[in-house]
């Protein structure tokens, strides 16, 4: 354990608001702070940060917590790293014996193992014996100069099916350690460990830290899979994480060029356009969308010109949009992606299609409009449909309004009609939002689908009234320290979820311990989410005005009257089975 001392430090030094502040935008509210939340997309700010009791708390997606949570779920981190995070932050150093045992393998260990295979497939790459092929793929056929190879730190699998693993293994890192780092597999046939990267061209991924966190690897021909990637592991989540902003970071205050691959962002990193990126093998996601928010307010998407890079574009034009940045998009006529695109016409010409990049609107109106021929009344019906639906999900009736008189004019229609299909498109849409919205309200309410408390659904009056008994607990010292002296004679066993149980075990043994109750050291006993629900507990209860020791008698009435009739309900089941027990041998008897 690290010392309880040691972790007081560490939050005094590491102010909740200033840490925060460095991931969001954080605006005064009455005495506490408030912003568009880290964790999920929203225009209207619900995410709050309060002041007297140094927690935050998402009204919209129920993140909650304490600073070491926050850093936790902002920096994938556990427990332990997120102390160790925070420690590094305010200069504190954590006593090497007072160090937390680490959970599994730590992202610490996996950036080191990282290291050590990205040298080792750089010096392959560089080793006429190994790389030749692959030096020959990167200098002629890609035509990267050795400066941007090495700038990249690009290397080489061997085609060897243990030539890393056993290098890595000399090096002291265990079988274990290799394959969650994603570094090998194990055959099933016969149990030997194999390199997962072979024959491949490898591509380091380094977060905006400097750490090696993960690694691309592509063939040099055309066999599949073309790309190969690291998989999640306690270093790396690759929802999380874009290639090259380690270098993007500094240069995209302006713009940032969104790509689909690693050699674009090469290509366009290699000929002065240090303001590009990509995204890991997959579509752009919510949580890279919210990252490249905290760089730039301004993208400009370079996808491939095929259909699923057209698919591609318009998920990342809705998700960037949705956290507020602005979004245009790069048609590139005579080739298929950026990279293609500069060797064909050079750096200049690409320089030149910049300028000529479109809004979002204009880039779905063309792709709509090139679809049909508007001289044939059908097309143009259909044309219109797609457009009044496109208009229909646009937020701003200021957006709504400019598009509805581009329509108009594009087809040759007035604004009027073009208006009144969108309104009655979007009427529809709020009508499908509100009543989805019911029913998830509704099905809150009796707790269905609760994936942190799944067990609260079978009693929603046990549920809500140890929720109440643990918002009580967190906020009032009088109130905890009664319930652990016993003046409530309340227990462990008389609550209905188990993670009802779970807290009210933490809170108690931390309020018995020596130190007493603090609320930082729950973090080590549960996860993000279920800080955000503890956390849900006491602002649920912050915000009634009478949380009397009144209240908590009774909410205890409550559950022991549930637990009661439980124990109840399960004496008579087991009455009723043993009766049933003894008529079946009753009955066997007599045959």
């Amino acid at each position: 354990m690290i010392p309880r001392e040691i972790v007081e430090e560490i939050i005094h030094r590491n102010d909740i608001e200033e840490v925060i502040s460095s991931y969001v935008t954080l605006k005064r509210a009455g005495s506490n702070f408030s912003g568009l939340c880290p964790f999920h997309s929203e225009k209207t700010p619900s995410f709050t940060v309060f002041s007297s009791s140094k927690n935050f708390y998402c009204f919209g997606c129920g993140a909650g917590g304490d600073v070491i949570t926050f850093i936790m779920k902002a920096e994938n981190l556990d427990y332990p790293s997120a102390l160790e995070f925070l420690a590094r932050r305010a200069g504190i150093t954590i006593p090497k014996n007072g160090q937390a045992e680490e959970r599994g393998i730590s992202r610490t260990r996996i950036y080191e193992m990282n290291l050590a295979a990205a040298k080792f497939f750089r010096q392959c790459l560089f080793d006429p014996a190994h790389g030749a092929e692959a030096l020959d793929y990167l200098a002629n056929k890609r035509r990267l100069s050795g400066a941007v190879i090495k700038h990249f730190g690009l290397g080489y699998s061997p085609n060897d099916f243990g030539m890393l693993t056993s290098h890595m293994k000399r090096l002291g890192f265990t079988d274990e350690e290799l394959m969650v780092g994603f570094l090998c597999g194990k055959s099933q046939k016969n149990g030997r460990l194999y390199d997962y990267f072979r024959n491949r061209v490898m591509f380091p991924i380094i977060d905006v830290s400097g750490n090696i966190i993960a690694f691309g690897g592509r063939v040099m021909d055309d066999s599949k899979p073309k790309y190969l990637n690291t998989s999640d592991t306690p270093g790396f989540k690759k929802s999380k994480n874009l290639f090259a902003l380690n270098y993007a970071k500094k240069n995209c205050a302006d713009r940032l060029i969104l790509c689909e691959g690693y050699m674009d962002v090469i290509a366009l990193h290699a000929v002065g356009f240090e303001n590009a990126v990509a995204t890991l093998g997959t579509a752009i996601t919510p949580e890279q969308a919210r990252l490249i928010s905290k760089y730039t307010k301004s993208v400009l998407i370079s996808y491939d010109m095929d259909e699923a890079g057209r698919r591609a574009a318009d998920k990342a034009m809705k998700l960037l949009s949705d956290v507020e940045v602005d979004v245009k998009v790069l048609r590139m006529n005579g080739a298929k992606d950026p990279d293609e695109y500069i060797k064909t016409f050079g750096a200049d010409k690409f320089r030149q299609l910049i300028g000529k990049s479109q809004s979002g609107f204009e880039y779905k109106l063309d792709s709509v409009l090139s679809k049909y021929d508007t001289n044939i009344p059908e097309d143009k019906i259909k044309a219109a449909a797609e457009l009044c639906k496109i208009i229909a999900a646009v937020y701003s009736g200021v957006e709504r309004s400019v598009y509805i008189a581009t329509v108009a004019d594009k087809l040759g229609l007035t604004a009027d009609v073009v208006k009144n299909d969108v309104d009655r498109i979007r009427a529809g849409l709020i009508r499908q939002y509100k009543a989805k919205e019911g029913q998830e309200a509704r099905m809150e309410a009796r707790n269905i689908g609760d994936r942190i408390n799944p067990d609260a659904a079978k009693n929603v009056m046990a549920a809500s009234a140890e929720e109440a008994i643990l918002g009580l607990m967190l906020l009032y010292d009088d109130m905890r320290s009664r319930v652990v002296k016993g003046g409530s004679k309340l227990t462990a066993d008389d609550f209905y979820t188990d993670f009802g149980r779970r807290v009210f075990e933490a809170i108690t043994e931390l309020e018995a311990s020596e130190g007493g109750f603090m609320y930082s050291l729950l973090g080590e006993r549960f996860t993000t989410d279920e800080m955000g629900r503890i956390q849900s507990m006491e602002q649920k209860r912050r915000q009634l005005s009478t949380n009397s020791a009144d209240v908590l008698d009774s909410c205890i009435m409550t559950l022991k009257a549930a637990k009661d009739k439980e124990n109840e309900e399960n004496d008579w089941r087991v009455a009723l089975a043993k009766k049933q027990e003894q008529l079946k041998k009753k009955k066997e008897n007599k045959n």
